[in-house]
């Protein structure tokens, strides 16, 4: 799965599957915690991470929605997603 982002500790990830499940979304790992979040409407849809962690990749996913989503159809053409640029 690639890596399209790291910042503060979180690596985002986007499957690299064509036909991966709906919604459109990308997984954020922190530590030992992973969550999954739609892209669609910032939302946590599975699993969890710790609060602050939390904020942040939300924040970067509404900061980078229109990236996110065109990454999402590359994936699902089974092609590779670009890098998107981390929280600073």
């Amino acid at each position: 799965m690639p890596t399209i982002a790291m910042f503060y500790g979180i690596i985002v990830r986007m499957y690299f599957a064509p036909g991966e499940h709906n919604p459109p979304h990308f997984h954020a790992y922190y530590n030992e915690y992973k969550a999954s979040v739609d892209i669609r409407s910032c939302e946590i849809i599975e699993g969890n991470l710790p609060g602050r962690q939390q904020k942040l990749v939300l924040a970067w996913a509404e900061l980078h929605r229109e990236e996110l989503m065109a990454n999402w159809r590359l994936v699902m053409n089974g092609e590779p997603p670009f890098k998107i640029q981390p929280l600073q």
